[in-house]
């Protein structure tokens, strides 16, 4: 469906004509005014009649109606369309969410198509409304506040993740254990997490990269302001540092996973000793007890007075010196 269309001229939300090819032609004729429309997961019927007045392509009309997509950047002969994916994340459930919005930029337009809840169109929209001197450089500037929006909110997700990857190394290496038996299992996902954020920050960074100017020496990205290229510049390098970000955590994840894994091992082992130490000591008045009650007539000490207590002694002295031995060895 359609959130919201609108005229910006000099900077200025203004009003226009309600039919998209009016309002477009009427923008086309002033020169320094452009119109936004923004779609909230559209129908192609409902796309249909954008698809026709702006010379939307084929290609990318099909991207934007069917969604899950990379982020990318795609230059067609009338339009450039990018592709980014927001991501939203749910600390007390440890999700990591993402949507997706997908931009065409052209001669004195702008469509923006929204997939999911976490896209920050309508936050765009209010706050380019209210900087008039940023609205002023058309297309452009509402391209690089969308890029802008969504990489400063990867920022938080990435701080948020590493605040909760935090908590969960400190319970791997607490001293009391390192975690419940259930520990591999949410480090597991938690990394299935980290993963889901990968998919939306790592193919970002080339289409901000030829946006920025720093991609294919001499390209120039057509519906571009060249002057906006600093602007991009600075995003990038944001994303970058979210990248390099994601990239410490997708490590660390793997190394406490690990070293969680060490210590059930070790845990293991522990308890394997445990075990045979107690099994031996349970093993000498076993075979007293065994040869004891074996029942051939011609056994030496049966008929002692003394025999009893004096083999009660001996296993007695027996499981005391083992058990000090195992003791001492550190398996008991």
């Amino acid at each position: 469906m359609i959130v919201d269309c609108a005229i910006y001229e000099d900077g200025r939300r203004t009003q226009g004509p309600a039919d998209f090819s009016d309002a477009l032609d009427l923008c086309r004729l002033r020169g320094d005014a452009f119109v936004w429309i923004g779609l909230y997961e559209p129908t192609e019927k409902e796309f249909d009649k954008v698809t026709d007045e702006f010379g939307l392509h084929p290609l990318a009309v099909e991207d934007a109606l069917k969604a899950h997509q990379r982020p990318k950047l795609e230059v067609y002969d009338d339009s450039l369309f990018m592709v980014l994916k927001p991501v939203g994340y749910e600390a007390k459930s440890d999700i990591v969410s993402s949507g997706e919005v997908m931009v065409f930029i052209g001669d004195s337009f702008v469509v923006t198509v929204r997939h999911g809840e976490e896209a920050p169109l309508g936050a765009v929209r209010s706050r380019l409304e209210h900087e008039p001197e940023m609205l002023r450089h058309g297309p452009t500037a509402v391209l690089y506040m969308i890029a802008d929006a969504v990489v400063d909110h990867y920022v938080d997700v990435a701080g948020e993740l590493g605040t909760d990857l935090e908590e969960l190394e400190a319970e791997v290496f607490s001293p009391i254990g390192g975690g419940s038996r259930h520990t591999a299992s949410r480090i597991y996902a938690f990394k299935r997490q980290i993963l889901e954020f990968r998919r939306a920050t790592g193919p970002l960074a080339q289409p901000l990269s030829r946006l920025a100017g720093t991609g294919l020496i001499g390209a120039r990205v057509p519906f571009v302001h060249d002057k906006a290229q600093p602007f991009f510049r600075d995003v990038s390098d944001h994303l970058t540092r979210v990248n390099e970000a994601v990239e410490g955590l997708d490590r660390l994840v793997s190394d406490i996973l690990a070293a969680h894994l060490a210590q059930m091992s070790v845990r293991q082992n522990d308890d394997v000793r445990k075990i045979s130490a107690w099994a031996a000591m349970a093993a000498i008045p076993t075979m007293i007890a065994g040869i004891y009650g074996m029942n051939f007539e011609h056994m030496p000490e049966l008929r002692w007075t003394g025999s009893y207590p004096l083999l009660i002694a001996a296993m007695a002295v027996l499981e005391v010196l083992l058990y000090r031995l195992f003791k001492r060895r550190g398996w008991l």
